[in-house]
């Protein structure tokens, strides 16, 4: 072998010697296993979508405003009403006599104008209690006034802002015409002190594909009798729009300066008991004890429970809380004598 040759070896032998002793990042142990991973991974800071809790709709602007819940008068004189198109939930119950009263309840919208607003039922207080609301009313019962007075509930009374937060109306006779603005309600909790943000928290609400798939009695049409032509329900279902449209006395519900029509995705109804209470007809409503109801979705109906948890009506099958359609809510609490039976048809 010449020189040249055994050079050439020897020099081959120390680079492959030198290369043999870098290191190599795949295969040293000291670091993360999946840092290589990481690093050439390409994330995308894309906003996180929120849902309204009420209304199970997607948010990127945020959904922690705190509820406020509204006492909406619902007497002939005071329809149509103004801000029940931006309501996430709306409940009908009667306030005395045959006559019903509304509790809207307002998280994802603000409505410029909010009214007529009438006077305050210690059920509707609860109901707005569950929900942790801000109550705004004009006037009171006397077991409401125990309650408001006692702080049981934030609230603002239009009997002692009347002409300041609480404005009337020039073309609709008192109690009537008692209407407020969001701006104001705001500037009434400010005063006083209360919070603005906290949202209730979230109802179950279905997928896409769970609402699709949906089954039932058909209920294209629905009535609920509360004993009075003036104060009857009618629902019916509108395919194109896939919501329901709602009606009092065979009238179309809508905005009253606007026309817009009041419309619902989930309609829950539901029996408790009643019992009047005074010479006037004022009720006690028991909506502690749970019941029977119906829930009407995509134009079918289901039968259902209701139970109270933590304050706030829910409805549920087989013990587990049935989903609602992402969107508004209305629920209409009715006697249970006769009940359902009897004053719901389809």
């Amino acid at each position: 072998m010449n020189f040249k040759r055994v050079l050439f070896m020897v020099i081959a032998i120390l680079l492959l010697a030198g290369c043999s002793t870098k290191e190599d990042p795949a295969l040293d142990d000291s670091k993360p296993k999946d840092q290589a991973v990481i690093k050439n991974t390409d994330v995308k800071n894309e906003p996180s979508n929120d849902e309204f809790p009420l209304t199970g709709i997607a948010t990127d602007a945020g959904s922690e405003q705190r509820a406020v819940a509204v006492m909406i008068n619902n007497h002939p004189e005071a329809r149509p009403q103004s801000g029940l198109s931006e309501a996430d939930m709306v409940y009908e119950m009667l306030a005395e006599g045959d006559i019903t009263r509304f509790l809207a309840i307002f998280q994802s919208e603000m409505p410029s104008q909010i009214g007529p607003i009438r006077s305050a039922r210690d059920y509707y207080i609860e109901l707005a209690k569950g929900l942790d609301c801000i109550y705004v009313c004009h006037g009171n019962s006397p077991e409401a006034k125990t309650m408001l007075e006692k702080g049981y509930i934030d609230n603002l009374n239009g009997l002692y802002y009347d002409g300041t937060l609480f404005q009337r109306s020039a073309d609709r006779k008192a109690p009537h015409n008692s209407y407020t603005t969001f701006e104001d309600i705001q500037k009434g909790a400010k005063e006083k002190g209360y919070e603005l943000n906290g949202a209730p928290e979230p109802y179950a609400f279905l997928t896409k594909e769970e609402a699709a798939g949906l089954q039932g009695e058909p209920a294209l049409k629905t009535e609920v009798s509360y004993g009075s032509d003036e104060y009857d329900v009618q629902y019916e279902y509108e395919a194109t729009e896939e919501k329901y449209k709602r009606y009092s006395n065979g009238e179309q519900t809508v905005e009253h300066k606007s026309s817009k029509p009041i419309l619902l995705d989930n309609i829950l109804i539901i029996e408790a008991a009643h019992q009047v209470i005074d010479d006037k007809g004022r009720r006690k409503i028991d909506l502690k004890s749970g019941g029977k109801g119906y829930l009407l979705q995509k134009g079918k109906a289901n039968e259902v429970e209701w139970v109270n948890k933590d304050g706030r009506i829910i409805p549920v099958k087989n013990d587990k809380e049935v989903g609602l359609i992402p969107g508004k809510t209305w629920v209409n609490i009715i006697p249970d004598e006769p009940g359902l039976v009897g004053d719901v048809s389809f």
